[in-house]
C-alpha cells in the first residue's frame, strides 16, 4: 500500500505542524519502523514560503512545531522546491542528497531514517 502524500499546495507550516504528525499517527508501519527512536530534527526550508520547523520523535509518534527546538539531533537544510518534489515522490531522498539538494548536519544515521518519516 502506498503511503499518503500531502497535497501539492500544502504549506510547510501545515505540513510540519499537522499533516506529517497525523500521517504517522495513523500509519502503523511507519510507527513500527520508528520504533524506539527518540530525536529532534530541525528542517530549515529556504526560499519563498520556507521557514524553520522542528519534529520531535518519541514512542513512534511525531510532534511538529514552528521554529528550532534545541538541542537537536539533526538539521536538514533544503529549499522549498526540493521539499515539494520529495513530498510528491518526484525526487527520491537519496537522489536529492547525492545532488546536494538536501544537506544534513548532525546525526547522519538518523538522516538515513528520514524516508521512514517523510517517505
Amino acid at each position: 500500500m502506498d503511503r499518503a502524500r500531502p497535497p501539492d499546495d500544502i504549506t510547510p507550516h501545515d505540513f510540519f505542524t499537522c499533516w506529517i504528525c497525523e500521517a504517522v499517527a495513523v500509519d502503523a508501519e511507519r510507527r513500527r519502523r520508528l520504533g524506539d527512536t527518540v530525536a529532534t530534527i530541525i528542517f530549515d526550508l529556504g526560499g519563498d514560503g520556507g521557514g524553520v520547523y522542528s519534529l520531535r520523535i518519541s514512542e513512534g509518534l511525531i510532534v511538529g512545531t514552528p521554529g528550532p527546538l534545541l538541542p537537536s539531533n539533526l538539521r536538514v537544510r533544503v529549499d522549498v522546491e526540493t521539499w515539494r518534489l520529495l513530498n510528491r515522490g518526484a525526487l527520491s531522498a537519496p537522489e536529492a542528497f547525492l545532488r546536494r539538494r538536501v544537506r544534513l548536519e548532525g546525526d547522519f544515521l538518523l538522516g538515513l531514517k528520514l524516508h521512514l518519516i517523510l517517505g
